[in-house]
């Protein structure tokens, strides 16, 4: 038989391990607010008009002027979406020259809950 340790008892393996007591009283770094990184972080804000499911065939179907029926109504709220994920409700405007939402309903998703994490 060995001195060696069984490879499958833990404690005997870290039986001789000691923590550096000058190690352990290190300053710890300073905390970073994660929060105001992470509201630097590009993020995708989509208006989603409505979908439609068709067949492969009707999709290789369609033409310039064909129409596809969505599943939404008209003038009803459409979808806003970050990054893929509904967050509410908004309604299209015009703004400038370009298209814009106006928001009409947001869910309860809580946007600044960053901040109490601090």
């Amino acid at each position: 038989m060995t001195d060696k340790p069984d490879a499958n008892d833990v404690d005997a393996l870290l039986g001789d391990l000691t923590v550096d007591a000058a190690a352990s009283e290190a300053p710890a770094k300073p905390r970073r607010d994660l929060s105001l990184m992470l509201r630097k972080i590009p993020v995708t804000l989509t208006l989603e008009v409505g979908s439609a499911d068709v067949t492969l065939d009707q999709l290789m179907g369609l033409e310039h002027g064909s129409v596809v029926e969505l599943d939404a109504l008209a003038g009803a709220p459409l979808v806003i979406k970050v990054n893929g994920t509904a967050i509410g409700r908004a309604e299209v405007v015009v703004s400038g020259e370009n298209y814009g939402l106006k928001v009409l309903e947001l869910s309860d998703l809580d946007l600044l809950s960053l901040d109490a994490q601090g």
